[in-house]
């Protein structure tokens, strides 16, 4: 088993090592192109970002600057939209489904290191794959760590550090990041707190 075989399946590797070097740099120049398209290219930016991921839906949009290590192994689904500055660590694999909606800063690990320090200054690193169900809202400069499962229907409040499994249709804050109540039908008539819906069309 080779170094790249190795990271895929979640095991201790060296990341300089058969080819993955190359493959970073090589995304690192796609990245770059994204970065640097004008904002009023949309058409542009769509096919760019379609070119870096592994797999999108039809209707995404990440706002400009994204960063990630290889790209490829990100999959997201349909109307997909992370605001600025988000950051994927995608040495393991990064599944988020439908209408996600990623705040500004957002970043996902999968990327970790041996706690220690001779086993850590051995070169060796891990990638741990993170999962993000449907219809979940994660909000500014939070952090997602390696080996977590997002439910759907969920909402991470801003700055939250997520360590441990979310289930579906709850609200979780903090860090470390922690269950705040569930999502119920009542929520559906506020669109702010206790603000409610002045349309009906939502």
């Amino acid at each position: 088993m080779n170094q790249k075989e190795r990271m895929q399946a979640g095991l201790p590797y060296k990341a300089w090592m058969d080819g993955l070097a190359e493959e970073r740099m090589e995304n690192k120049r796609k990245i770059h192109a994204y970065n640097l398209c004008s904002p009023d290219q949309t058409g542009e930016l769509t096919r760019r970002i379609k070119e870096i991921l592994g797999r999108t839906g039809e209707a995404i949009c990440v706002e400009q600057p994204f960063h990630c290590d290889y790209g490829k192994n990100i999959e997201v689904g349909e109307n997909f939209f992370a605001n600025y500055n988000f950051t994927v660590l995608d040495v393991g694999k990064v599944v988020i489904g439908a209408n996600a909606q990623i705040a500004p800063n957002v970043s996902i690990y999968t990327a970790g290191h041996p706690i220690h320090p001779d086993s850590r200054n051995s070169g060796y690193e891990y990638g741990i794959g993170v999962t993000i169900g449907d219809n979940v809202w994660i909000g500014g400069s939070s952090v997602i760590n390696p080996g977590v499962h997002i439910g759907s229907n969920v909402v991470i409040g801003s700055g939250s550090v997520v360590t441990k499994d979310l289930p579906d249709n709850v609200i979780a804050v903090g860090s470390p990041c922690r269950i705040l109540r569930q999502i119920t039908e009542e929520d559906r008539k506020y669109y702010y707190k206790d603000r409610v819906f002045d349309v009906k069309d939502y």
